[in-house]
């Protein structure tokens, strides 16, 4: 570091950029229909401009990943900054549809170089192990508050400014985290040199990671059995094993499978697959139940997240803090256990329920991941060499992707199933005394109304089930929190 340069002051400098690109990604949502009115698109073309970006954003982790362990972390970090104001710039002036899917996946292309390098600039930047948990804790939860804060200020850029502005307000904003960057991040490289970078493998890992982005997002209206479903599923098959043969043989891989021979290093991917799946999911789906069951409108909703926000990032240092005190596997084992715990409270909502009924949860929730948070991240940092953190990180990032897209999928088809499921069920136990037509249909409506509310208990329940599950993955991890890096393995300038 340099002389007087606060590392806080780094972490602050990623948080900057982590916030702006997570915040854009949700924020965009609440723009479509007014994209949908001005480029004359249907809804199921719209869902394609969120679609690329997934897609583009989930291929190029690992390429920006192993860029940055050889070329530097920081300058990778400013050219992924740089070029997303770029895109978002672009994406507000976008004239049609085929503009914007181009501007968008510019934008997710530059994006997906913010995690992987963030990570590894603040697993070089803070040293020692209870405050570097602390560090990635709070980053971490940066990820949380802007999805929570992004349909807050959405909302009233797109009233009063219209959705272009979504896009254009990233300049400024940007602009001060390049400058930031510039002055408090200290450039770190790998000591190892890439000489031959893994084209062949970026490629086939980029097909394969694009086939199966592709069909969790668009599988449900597809029908999981569908032509185009079981087409992604053998393009998954045929490029994921083209990529191991690839990874296997090359002397410099785009990701390093030894990796995977690390125990700890798998069950802190398997802990964070299932809490992200957990979390994201069940975003994804409170929004339409307080919209759909409780009548409230999109600003409304966002309150209901603003608590959720801050008991994440409130609990990320309490969980930074027993670093060191308490063993990293029990720490994790109860912050999922807990978040556990708040997702089974959502089983009990109902269309009577207040907004409190929501709020609690959520926050029982946010407070058990966020507690875990920094364990989570450290975990990762303290078992793998920091020449090759941007790396490793890359791959936690990807896990994390494509988490939230299983979370929504899986979610999304039990939700729907279990409906079906309902409206039959019920219907068979029920029986209208009349042959009134508006009693009929007052009573149909009452049936699917039951069978909705029941299916989302049993998603809720299901998904409690599920992360209590990976909770259990935790205790299977043994690490040391206070190992000293290796100073030989990064060269700092």
């Amino acid at each position: 570091m340099k002389e007087g340069t606060s590392r806080w002051l780094v972490l602050a400098t990623v948080i900057v950029g982590t916030f702006l690109g997570r915040l854009d990604q949700t924020i965009v949502n609440l723009a479509l229909p007014k994209m949908i009115g001005d480029f004359g698109i249907t809804v199921s073309t719209a869902g394609w401009i969120a679609t690329a970006y997934i897609l583009a954003n989930a291929v190029f982790v690992p390429v920006w990943g192993k860029l940055g362990d050889t070329i530097g972390r920081k300058k990778v970090y400013i050219i992924g900054f740089s070029i997303f104001i770029l895109g978002s710039v672009l994406a507000g002036l976008a004239w049609n549809f085929g503009s914007m899917i181009v501007f968008r996946v510019i934008q997710a292309i530059a994006s997906s170089a913010d995690y992987p390098t963030a990570m590894a600039i603040l697993a070089v930047t803070f040293r020692q192990g209870r405050e570097r948990a602390q560090a990635l804790g709070i980053w971490s939860g940066s990820f949380a508050a802007a999805s929570v804060f992004g349909p807050l200020l959405g909302g009233p850029l797109i009233d009063t400014f219209g959705w272009r502005s979504v896009f254009l307000v990233n300049l400024p904003v940007g602009i001060i985290g390049i400058l930031m960057a510039q002055a408090y991040i200290n450039e770190s490289v790998s000591e190892r040199k890439t000489l031959r970078f893994d084209w062949w493998g970026s490629l086939s890992l980029g097909a394969a990671l694009s086939a199966l982005v592709l069909v969790l997002d668009r599988g449900l209206d597809w029908g999981w059995s569908s032509a185009p479903a079981l087409a992604c599923y053998a393009a998954i098959a045929l490029f994921t094993m083209l990529f191991y043969r690839i990874e296997l043989a090359h002397p410099e891989p785009i990701v390093d499978l030894k990796f995977f021979k690390i125990p700890v290093f798998v069950n802190a991917l398997s802990n964070n697959f299932i809490v992200f799946m957990g979390l994201m999911g069940s975003m994804f789906l409170l929004p339409i139940f307080a919209q759909q069951f409780l009548g409230y409108d999109a600003t409304q909703t966002g309150y209901l997240f603003m608590p959720m926000a801050f008991a994440m990032v409130g609990a990320a240092p309490f969980g930074g803090a027993l670093t060191g005190r308490v063993k990293a596997s029990y720490v994790i084992f109860a912050s999922t256990l807990t978040a556990a715990f708040g997702l089974y409270l959502f089983s009990f909502i109902d269309p009577l329920s207040t907004a409190l009924d929501l709020i609690v949860p959520l926050v029982v929730m946010a407070f058990g991941l966020g507690f875990g948070m920094s364990q989570r991240t450290a975990v990762v940092a303290s078992v793998v060499p920091e020449r090759e953190m941007g790396a490793a990180s890359a791959v936690l990032a990807l896990v994390r992707n494509i988490s939230g897209a299983f979370g929504i999928a899986l979610f999304g088809t039990i939700l729907q199933n279990s409906t079906n499921a309902n409206v039959l069920s019920i219907a068979q136990n029920s029986a209208i005394r009349s042959a009134n037509p508006l009693v009929i249909q007052q009573g149909i409506a009452l049936i699917e109304l039951k069978a909705d509310v029941a299916a989302y208990s049993t998603v809720f329940l299901t998904s409690a089930a599920i992360v209590a599950v990976g909770a259990f993955f935790a205790l299977l991890m043994r690490v040391d929190h206070e190992r000293k890096p290796a100073a030989e393995h990064l060269v700092m300038e």
